[in-house]
């Protein structure tokens, strides 16, 4: 086993919720020796092409990387641990939301303006089983294409793609959002909270309300005060010295001060820890990927990566 390698405790934990191998295509090359290739390149940020001859050809590690971003299965996985740790108690639900900037490489750019719609493959049938691909093309997510549609923009850092996140009180991230670098955090807010779902293990829904949410003055528009209110969700977020001059020169019609508990929103740094262990990714921390759903299936593995070993 290789430095950053799944250890046999991971690997038990993961191995039951992946595809199996079906009659069409074939069997899977080796699903932990591929996923041990694709960690590499995630912790590693080299070429694909660079790979250590001891996970395989590096076409086959790209490619399920690739499928699997576009199916959901690193996100399917993510979710399956995480609705472990709630199970089992674990899980601090008094959550943080915050963004941070991530610089793209020149490689990043260069996408189709367009990109291809998802259709069903030629012989793909009812049996086929999810996250198994075909021989063909994989097709690509709905969206994208451009600079905006693929998430990449232009910001005061250059070449910038932005992730929004809201991190649990364990410094884990929940659940995240991507956006091209030059938009804003607050109109964001709502977006990222609404993809919080952490299935039950039993009979249920999947639990996507927060007990408390931390956020800093980026976040302190009406409308997400609204949100939260609606949800029934507790918050923690200072107001702008300009909203407050505002509301005192309304008088009495500018409404009631806002509270804030200055000790509570300190837990706020949790956030930025969890931002800190994302960016320890270098395929993370700096983009190389042209599309966005594979750039998402990379943060989804380093969260994957971060839950199992918290």
């Amino acid at each position: 086993m290789g430095r950053g390698d799944l250890t046999n405790a991971e690997w038990d934990r993961l191995e039951s919720f992946l595809p199996r191998g079906g009659a069409r295509g074939g069997r899977w090359s080796d699903h932990r020796r591929v996923i041990n290739g694709v960690l590499y390149r995630v912790r590693t940020g080299v070429q694909w092409r660079d790979l250590p001859e001891r996970f395989g050809p590096w076409e086959t590690v790209y490619k399920r990387h690739r499928r699997w971003s576009a199916d959901g299965t690193w996100k399917m996985l993510l979710s399956r641990v995480q609705a472990a740790e709630d199970d089992a108690g674990q899980i601090d639900w008094d959550v943080s939301v915050d963004s941070t900037v991530v610089r793209a490489h020149q490689h990043a750019a260069g996408a189709r303006k367009t990109s291809p719609a998802t259709v069903a493959q030629k012989g793909a049938g009812p049996r086929d089983e999810p996250g198994r691909s075909h021989p063909a093309e994989v097709g690509h997510p709905i969206g994208g294409g451009g600079q905006l549609g693929e998430c990449l923009g232009r910001s005061r850092g250059g070449f910038t793609t932005k992730v929004h996140l809201v991190a649990d009180g364990r410094c884990r991230p929940l659940a995240f959002v991507l956006t091209p670098g030059h938009y804003g955090d607050g109109p964001q807010f709502e977006r990222v909270l609404e993809q919080i779902a952490v299935p039950r293990s039993g009979v249920g829904r999947p639990r996507k309300r927060p007990d408390h949410v931390l956020a800093d003055k980026a976040y302190t528009s009406r409308s997400n005060r609204r949100y939260l209110r609606r949800r029934g969700i507790q918050h923690t977020i200072p107001e702008r010295m300009d909203q407050q001059r505002h509301r005192h020169n309304r008088g009495s019609r500018g409404g009631r001060p806002i509270g804030f508990d200055s000790e509570r929103y300190k837990k706020r740094n949790t956030v930025e820890r969890a931002i800190n262990r994302l960016k320890g990714f270098r395929s993370v921390a700096t983009r190389y990927e042209k599309r966005a759903y594979i750039y998402l299936g990379t943060v989804t593995l380093a969260a994957l990566l971060i839950w199992l070993r918290t």
